[in-house]
């Protein structure tokens, strides 16, 4: 069995084969910045990891495992856009290093290489690997347009939010697992399981992503703090805070949300008041631990060797203690 250090290492070799020096630079550098910026490649390792559940040799999921990881950062070069942000993992954003067409024209080209990586993928598992992931990118761009239709809704429930991030983070995450296993060899249980254990641990990793723009730290997280809040972002933090406020705390929330005379810092000192006040960082933590307690459960009861998916009980570990 491989480590989670092995199967990091590993990803980063191939991934800096991926685009050799190709012309025209103004549409490949972006791209090239973009996968060097790092991350935590979480998709790309859990695939390989769910391969290596099933079989020693990787290999062959190498290509839908890079696949996944350039599609993830194609939907952050876009994300980046639509939202305007400056930064992403501590580096200026495609759009602002160069320019937005750019960012757009490289985003673009970063799906289509994501769909030929996906075709090396083993002829024999070809079909049912491309059917996942084509259904995922779908859902990840419904998921999406839920997020920016929240920005213009004045009302928007806990339960729409968590089908929100479960489109837009958890599938990728739960995809990534069921590519992987089905390469490796798994029965469809076994992939199933595994699909279910990955939207457990994407909605706890993107509830963590939540908890971390408001009480992160700005060292650590690698972008603003408080960003969300200033973009008046429909997150757990704030939808979980105007279900528990009073009537007039909630008007104080409203009022933050709608005015623009507000500096941004005092914006984020006054809302991450109330979140404290109303105990949201608590409420926040344990909505993470339900997912996560849900993800080690069905980890658990999946029929394999309880010493191969000892790595997974730890990456799902490390994801829940993660400070960026």
């Amino acid at each position: 069995m491989n480590t989670f250090k092995d199967l990091q290492n590993l990803i980063e070799t191939e991934i800096s084969k991926i685009l050799p020096e190709t012309t025209p630079p103004g549409l490949y550098e972006p791209i090239r910045y973009t996968l060097n910026l790092g991350g935590k490649r979480v998709r790309p390792i859990l695939c390989l990891a769910a391969c290596n559940l099933f079989q020693d040799d990787i290999s062959k999921a190498i290509p839908a495992a890079l696949a996944l990881e350039v599609f993830h950062n194609f939907t952050l070069l876009h994300d980046d856009v639509m939202d305007n942000s400056p930064v992403r993992r501590g580096q200026a954003t495609v759009h602002k290093k160069w320019n937005v067409n750019t960012a757009i024209l490289s985003g673009d080209t970063m799906f289509v290489k994501s769909c030929d990586l996906m075709l090396l993928t083993p002829e024999s598992k070809l079909k049912d690997a491309l059917k996942i992931f084509n259904k995922t990118a779908l859902e990840v761009c419904e998921g999406q347009q839920y997020d920016m239709d929240f920005e213009d809704q004045e009302t928007v429930e806990l339960t729409e939010y968590l089908q929100m991030i479960k489109l837009k983070t958890s599938v990728l995450v739960a995809a990534s697992l069921k590519i992987g296993a089905i390469i490796g060899g798994a029965d469809k249980k076994q992939a199933d399981d595994l699909y279910n254990f990955g939207i457990a641990l994407g909605m706890a990793f993107q509830l963590q992503d939540d908890f971390l723009d408001t009480f992160g730290s700005k060292a650590e997280f690698g972008k603003r703090i408080g960003g969300d809040i200033v973009e008046n972002k429909k997150t757990f933090l704030l939808l979980t805070a105007l279900q528990k406020a009073d009537s007039e705390t909630k008007s104080e929330i409203k009022e933050m949300i709608s005015t623009e005379k507000l500096q941004d810092e005092e914006k984020i000192a006054r809302m991450t008041a109330i979140f404290e006040n109303l105990e949201i960082r608590e409420s926040t933590v344990g909505e993470i631990s339900k997912y996560h307690n849900e993800a080690l459960l069905i980890l658990k009861t999946l029929e394999i060797d309880e010493n191969k998916k000892q790595l997974l009980y730890d990456f799902s570990n490390l994801l829940q203690t993660r400070n960026n």
